[in-house]
């Protein structure tokens, strides 16, 4: 088994550090890990943010678990030499068209959820992104028209192959978890949303144990403040999904809570290659500090072993360590706590 751990930027490697540390304690036989340079970090070293080794790792393993990238120092440089273009290149290159976010509320943090106590307390979704297509992928420039005026475009567009593929993976996951499933568009503006319900409507044929429902976007951004115990699994475009995973994220109280996993077609002897990181950002303000909250990076790699190396026992014993420190009161200063970055790893890799 062998995993290409790309620490990254900001808070990367220590994030990254402590995952590790937890994986070892699993001591996993026959586990191989890989270490390489990415955003960044890797510009700065290599003139590029993925640089061809990177790539090569990663393309010969079978998964990826990456920590984060960004980088202020690199603001200015051209757009395809920014550190984020790394993710996105990584995307394309592992064709990774599903990203799975989960978001689910732990039990006694509903205090720092900006929704009624009892309202978070309900949370407990998955939202799967699509990452392949939308407008991220799409022409886009800016011109200057006849009268000179600028002006910017993003292509908005899905074939409607890529809507199936990401369909078949949401009505999956919604046969393991409780068999509903609403899919988000914006089908009374946009074409682009009315080829993507179509398609859905045509995929749920084939899924007849799952109940299949359609929201707004605009509507699902206020039922998820509203009522976001009514949701179980999310499907929807590359930019709704961006938008509404980050909101999830707030809603169960902490962004550092939160992992995810992008996923593509390619099979491996263990599972389906994917790439597994927090959602949280670099944070570049405390790099280096020993302030970051790991356990999106941690939680990240229990999705990496669940969904990749098909070890379901043992992400779900890394789950529950954490779901364990938590319950303790181990808590980052993100969650209005005061412990340190490696403070945090030792805690959950003891009740492992």
């Amino acid at each position: 088994m062998k995993i290409a751990c790309l620490a990254g930027d900001g808070i990367g490697p220590e994030i990254m550090a402590e995952a590790l540390k937890v994986l070892d304690v699993l001591a996993i036989e026959g586990l191989e890990l890989g270490h390489a340079d990415v955003g960044g970090t890797a510009y700065h070293k290599h003139g590029h943010p993925l640089p061809p080794e990177t790539l090569a790792l990663c393309q010969a393993s079978d998964a990826v678990l990456f920590g984060a990238v960004g980088d202020p120092t690199c603001d200015a440089l051209e757009r395809h030499l920014r550190p984020e273009q790394a993710i996105l290149g990584l995307r394309q290159a592992l064709t990774l068209f599903a990203n799975l976010r989960p978001a689910t509320m732990f039990a006694g943090l509903e205090d720092l959820s900006a929704l009624r106590p009892e309202v978070a307390r309900q949370i407990d979704l998955l939202i799967v992104r699509e990452l392949n297509g939308d407008v991220y992928f799409g022409e886009k420039a800016i011109r200057t028209l006849p009268d000179g005026r600028r002006q910017g475009y993003d292509f908005m567009s899905y074939a409607e192959d890529e809507v199936r593929r990401i369909a078949h993976v949401a009505f999956r996951a919604a046969q393991g978890r409780k068999k509903t499933l609403c899919s988000v568009d914006k089908a009374n503006v946009l074409e682009t949303s009315q080829l993507w319900r179509d398609v859905v409507i045509e995929v749920s044929a084939e899924y007849p144990d799952v109940a299949l429902s359609h929201m707004y976007v605009d509507n699902a951004a206020m039922q998820l403040v509203r009522n976001p115990g009514q949701f179980d699994v999310v499907v929807t475009g590359n930019l709704f999904g961006d938008i509404l995973s980050d909101q999830a994220s707030m809603c169960v109280g902490s962004i550092g809570l939160l992992a995810s996993a992008s996923l593509g077609e390619k099979q491996t002897q263990y599972g389906t290659l994917g790439l597994y990181e927090p959602i949280h950002g670099s944070a570049p303000d405390i790099a280096g500090q020993g302030k970051a909250n790991p356990m999106a990076m941690i939680l990240s790699l229990a999705m990496l072993l669940r969904h990749s190396l098909g070890l379901e026992a043992q992400a779900a014993r890394v789950e529950a360590a954490v779901a364990q420190a938590l319950a303790d009161g181990i808590k980052g200063a993100d969650l209005g706590g005061s412990h340190g970055t490696a403070a945090i790893g030792d805690a959950v890799a003891s009740r492992l």
